[in-house]
């Protein structure tokens, strides 16, 4: 139950469904997720590991405000951690899992992103990158990225509907996965750092 309160509650962070800066109200949480008060709060503080939400003494728990100066922070990691976990994906996907990484790229070709609601395009993006994660094969790895990808899906979320080619970034998703799925680890890796650099400019260029 835990487990389902931090996923649940997380995504909602993530997503801004809980404003940055709101408090936290773990009863009604608690019960918007049928859950119990203990789950919810044993959530949250994996959550405040995760920067994703900060508790005072005495005041309660809030969610962590979205601060782009965090982004340099961010950005230095996941441009050395993206590539490599792109890299490690092309090496050793199975077969399966290249088969997928192919056919999500040709849905992905598919999609009229401009007429999606954000959500949506924030889903597609968060699918994207945990598909990558996951494939590269090393755990630790993977849960790093989550936690930083998270953070900067935040200030993607923020700054979205300012983005005049929002669509485009998302499709950069499509060559990276061909580079995966044909186990290509340069030019995996390649695409992955310019996909990285390229958010962290689209996001400095709105503020």
């Amino acid at each position: 139950m835990a487990e389902k309160a931090y996923q649940a509650i997380r995504d909602r962070l993530i997503m801004l469904d809980i404003p940055p800066m709101e408090p936290i109200d773990d009863v009604a949480l608690a019960q918007s997720l049928d859950i119990g008060r203990t789950p919810v709060r044993e959530a949250l503080k994996r959550l405040e590991i995760d920067r994703l939400v900060v508790s005072y003494p005495r005041r309660g728990t809030f969610a962590t405000a979205v601060d782009i100066t965090d982004l340099a922070y961010i950005s230095d990691i996941r441009v050395h951690l993206e590539p490599l976990a792109a890299r490690r994906a092309a090496e050793v996907a199975s077969d399966a899992d290249a088969e997928e990484f192919a056919e999500l790229a040709d849905f992905l070709d598919e999609i009229d992103f401009r007429s999606l609601e954000r959500d949506e395009v924030m889903r597609w993006d968060l699918h994207v990158h945990r598909a990558i994660y996951h494939a590269a094969g090393n755990p630790h790895l993977e849960d790093t990225l989550i936690r930083y990808d998270n953070l900067a899906t935040r200030i993607f979320c923020v700054f979205l509907e300012r983005m005049p080619d929002f669509d485009s970034h998302v499709m950069e998703h499509s060559a990276l996965l061909r580079a995966i799925s044909s186990r290509e680890p340069d030019k995996a890796e390649r695409l992955a750092r310019e996909h990285v650099l390229n958010f962290d400019n689209a996001m400095r260029s709105l503020v």
